[in-house]
């Protein structure tokens, strides 16, 4: 057996939250070997990161504290070291990734005096060897150009190379134990995979071991050694990968394998983890999962479930797995999940929504006089279809211009060249009060629910807003009444409008928006990223909801994301798009089966799988998608594609249609 690096025992991090008391993690337990990859998952609020911080001692102060247990890393107790030992092991011995890269990065310093501050604090380098130092770790971690990139600010990067400057910035201190928590969660799964491999690739250099804390079980099955399950504040579940993916035995475990979206469950409701997670300033009598579990119980309620073991080092902790109640268990039927009615085949005899040739170029201004150097390709002549009813997702890494494209049809960035006609009604001519009145037909749904509403309104005036602004919706007595139904559509109780933004949780701000976007009755929702911040259980909610008002109101969305197993689950057709223009189309079936353009095989390849048996080869893409300032010659694609051909970078291809609408734009087809 593998040496012993990190041992966690009963640890317990509460929180004093006025009068009670959190237990925000209440009794976790595990061990890390040296050089392998532990896996901690569970959905937001469960403990993972703060079991993390932990462990860093970089615990919430004053309200929080750890009140018991152990943290030994090689024997030595963390939790009795003075904060002048701590920060000799922090950034040495245990390093750790944080979620968010430009909260985590000083934007006033550049990455490579970020990176030194570790040198210098624990390897004692600086002037000449700590740049040299930097250099390598820059060059490591697979950021292009090391020399030029030392000096620049982390506004001046992209996302996944913010996520490379995180890592470098972990492994200066050559750390025995990288914790990585969401390392890939906002990025595209292009970046994801290369961050991924990389950190495959260091470990297998370096030794060390990784705390990896993810809500995705495919980054798991990808890159995990031994699972550990948490849920509200304690592990339920301990295994190894292959035991964890083959058999997962916890009811909770179980069920975010369920929730998960694919090609499969496009005619079913996909599973639900009904109710909500407990409040943690509660004393338990009984399991944490039971009022959201199907198989619950008598002993459920009434009783403390015990670790048991189940197989070879697999361990759980339910009643279920206890062989002294299994004789007693009752069979639980479960619910056959009703089809969903989908309008898969018959066509429209007009579409909704005609994008003809659109284009969106952006100034670049310099000088005193501000005078125009050049431009910003950001869309560079796409074109569009959407019927009603129907679901067309836009698909590509960040930087493509999707978010660009919602924008522009929406007129929130106004065009520069094409046509955006809306029921034959081109919106480019619209302006005034002319557009603001068409707006009621088309809304969108913003990535960051938070950040698109008013954190000094109540949900109920935020969804009234619209209504006022659009004359819709009768007197205040019956926009109150329509307010109270909305939000029982989307699953919240009418009591809950006097509430602020703050209040709810990340799922419930996403479905007032969805609300929101509905008090106006529109015929198109724009819903960008809408699920991408979102555990798989929640995800799996908004999912259902989305479809349901679809089927209710014959709705047609804009789905723009980079989450290939959403657009397998949601989107009748979808559009990839690559620097500004779009690069393959056609309906979900054929282009995620049968993809034709390279950088779609790309884009498919890369997504991390939890069936282990039908893993394809991946297809690696070298550096990052390039300048829409300056976009490469021929075909944009050339520089990254892995079957270039001499006329890729001479002429960019025209589209090559095959059967039944699935088109791309490639030589390898002509």
């Amino acid at each position: 057996m593998s040496e012993t690096l990190l041992s966690v025992s009963n640890l317990k991090t509460w929180f004093s939250v006025g009068n009670d008391t959190a237990r925000a993690v209440d009794g976790v337990s595990f061990d890390i070997a040296r050089g392998e990859t532990f896996a901690l998952l569970g959905e937001s609020g469960c403990g993972k990161s703060m079991t993390s911080l932990s462990i860093m001692q970089l615990v919430p102060q004053p309200a929080g504290k750890i009140v018991e247990g152990e943290i030994r890393l090689e024997g030595e107790d963390l939790l009795n070291l003075p904060e002048s030992g701590m920060r000799n092991v922090r950034g040495n011995r245990i390093a750790m990734i944080f979620q968010e890269p430009m909260t985590s990065l000083n934007p006033v310093l550049t990455v490579g005096q970020q990176i030194g501050e570790s040198l210098l604090r624990h390897k004692g380098l600086k002037g000449n060897a700590a740049r040299n130092r930097v250099i390598e770790l820059l060059s490591a971690v697979g950021i292009p150009a090391p020399e030029s990139r030392i000096d620049e600010y982390p506004h001046q990067l992209s996302g996944g190379m913010k996520q490379r400057v995180m890592i470098a910035i972990a492994l200066a201190g050559e750390p025995d134990l990288l914790i990585a928590d969401e390392p890939t969660t906002a990025l595209d799964v292009t970046i994801q995979a290369q961050v991924l491999q990389l950190l495959r690739d260091l470990q297998k250099e370096t030794g060390m071991a990784i705390l990896l804390i993810t809500h995705d079980l495919g980054v798991v099955s990808e890159m995990a050694d031994r699972v550990a399950v948490m849920y509200a504040g304690q592990i339920v579940e301990q295994t190894s990968r292959e035991q964890f993916f083959a058999d997962p035995k916890h009811p909770y475990s179980r069920k975010l394998f369920d929730s998960l979206p694919d090609m499969q469950k496009r005619d079913q409701p996909l599973e639900v983890i009904k109710g909500s997670v407990p409040s943690l300033s509660q004393q338990f009598r009984g399991c944490r999962f039971e009022g959201r579990c199907d198989y619950a119980w008598t002993p459920c309620r009434d009783q403390l479930p015990e670790w048991q073991q189940s197989g070879v080092e697999h361990q759980v902790r339910c009643h279920r797995a206890n062989v002294e109640l299994l004789a007693q268990w009752p069979e639980v039927i479960k619910v056959k999940q009703q089809k969903i009615q989908r309008n898969e085949t018959t066509a429209a005899e007009k579409p909704l929504l005609q994008v003809n040739d659109l284009k969106v170029h952006f100034p670049i201004r310099k000088g005193l006089l501000k005078r125009v150097a050049g431009y910003v390709y950001a869309i560079d002549g796409i074109d569009l279809q959407i019927d009603p009813g129907k679901t067309l997702a836009l698909v590509g890494e960040s930087g493509c211009g999707k978010t660009t494209a919602g924008k522009a049809i929406l007129q929130l960035n106004r065009p520069t060249a094409g046509e955006v006609l809306f029921e034959d009604e081109n919106l480019v001519h619209l302006s005034g009060e002319k557009l603001r009145k068409r707006r009621r037909d088309f809304q969108v749904i913003f990535q960051d629910p938070f950040s698109s509403m008013n954190p000094r309104m109540m949900i109920g005036d935020i969804i009234e807003e619209g209504m006022i602004a659009q004359g819709v919706g009768g007197n205040a007595q019956q926009r109150s009444a329509r307010i109270d139904t909305l939000l029982e559509q989307v699953g919240l109780s009418a009591g809950m409008r006097n509430r602020y933004p703050h209040e709810f949780s990340g799922g419930q701000r996403q479905r007032v928006c969805i609300a929101r976007a509905l008090a106006v009755e529109p015929k198109l929702i724009v819903c960008d990223e809408p699920t991408s911040a979102l555990d798989v259980s929640v995800q799996a909610q908004i999912l259902n909801l989305l479809k349901d008002l679809q089927a209710e109101y014959d709705l047609s969305y804009l789905f723009i994301t980079h989450n290939i197993s959403v657009v397998a689950y949601l989107a009748h057709e979808v559009v990839v798009m690559y620097l500004g223009r779009i690069v393959e189309r056609g309906k979900v079936e054929d282009v995620l089966e049968k993809p034709l353009h390279p950088y779609t095989q790309a884009l498919l390849a890369a997504v991390p799988t939890i069936d282990q048996e039908t893993k394809q080869e991946v297809v690696r893409l070298e550096g990052d998608i390039p300048s829409p300032i300056a976009p490469p010659s021929g075909c944009y694609f050339h520089p990254r594609c892995p079957h270039v051909k001499p006329v890729c970078s001479e002429i960019y291809p025209d589209s090559t249609d095959l059967a039944d609408g699935h088109s791309a734009h490639c030589h390898l087809l002509s």
